[in-house]
């Protein structure tokens, strides 16, 4: 069990940037990569059918004997962690919105979120941040076909520019010091997101936060490995060019 693989899904690549968050804290632990890009977005479905799929998706990696699952997917884990760890006997590592450490920091009372439809509609989020957003301003803007973009291999360029900055704008005008990244996929575009904010503005995503609740669940669990060369194997079951393109074809990714 010990020596058994973390595994990790998403609605396409953007749950490459919790796996490298992941393989920097844990770099002996094996993991597999499931990317559902055939599915994506997420974001534009209804509850019943982000479950449908997530169950899907968590029981390929079951399968290919997983010890622990990383929902790497804002809109999956806000609509339905509480239903997967209902139907699975096994520990679940959601991610979610940091919107508690941007509400908690925040000089300006103002903080800024960029999330998906999914997501911004999702009870979990509303929850969270009715709880952390009381006493400060919170400036919520779905970024509408960003996720697209991304998944046919365009990270920058004068698209993304243009989502983002009609995203963007309305937040830098309410004086935003902290800006949530509430998708998977949205640090891949960091780059161009840093080019239409000031430099006070602060940018957060749940990377580090997903790696570090993984160690402290595997620790908790007996289940921690320290194997020396750890394996990271990769599966989608749609178009390859994204991922390739963010994984620099240093690995084969297999189709399902």
């Amino acid at each position: 069990m010990k020596n058994s693989p973390i595994g990790i899904f998403d609605s396409g690549v953007g749950g490459i940037t919790i796996l490298n968050c992941v393989k920097k804290l844990l770099p002996n632990e094996n993991i597999i990569y499931f990317s559902d890009s055939f599915n994506s977005p997420y974001g534009n479905k209804s509850k019943n059918e982000i479950l449908k799929l997530s169950i899907k998706n968590t029981k390929f990696l079951v399968d290919k004997g997983c010890k622990l699952i990383i929902v790497a997917c804002n809109t999956a884990t806000t609509n339905n962690i509480n239903e997967l760890r209902s139907i699975f006997n096994i520990p679940f590592i959601g991610v979610e919105p940091a919107i508690k450490p941007a509400a908690m920091k925040t000089k300006t009372g103002c903080i800024g979120i960029l999330a998906t439809k999914g997501t911004l509609s999702s009870n979990l989020f509303n929850n969270t941040s009715s709880d952390y957003g009381s006493k400060i301003k919170i400036v919520e803007k779905e970024a509408k076909n960003l996720v697209e973009l991304i998944e046919n291999g365009i990270f920058d360029g004068v698209k993304i520019k243009n989502i983002l900055k009609e995203c963007l704008s309305p937040m830098i005008m309410k004086n935003i010091d902290y800006l949530v990244l509430g998708c998977t996929h949205y640090p891949i575009v960091i780059k161009s997101i840093n080019t239409l904010i000031p430099q006070n503005v602060k940018v957060i995503d749940s990377g580090i936060a997903v790696a570090k609740q993984t160690k402290r669940v595997l620790k908790n669990q007996n289940i921690e490995t320290n194997v020396a060369k750890p394996e990271y194997i990769f599966y989608c079951n749609g178009p390859l060019n994204s991922l390739n393109k963010i994984l620099n074809n240093k690995f084969v990714v297999n189709t399902v």
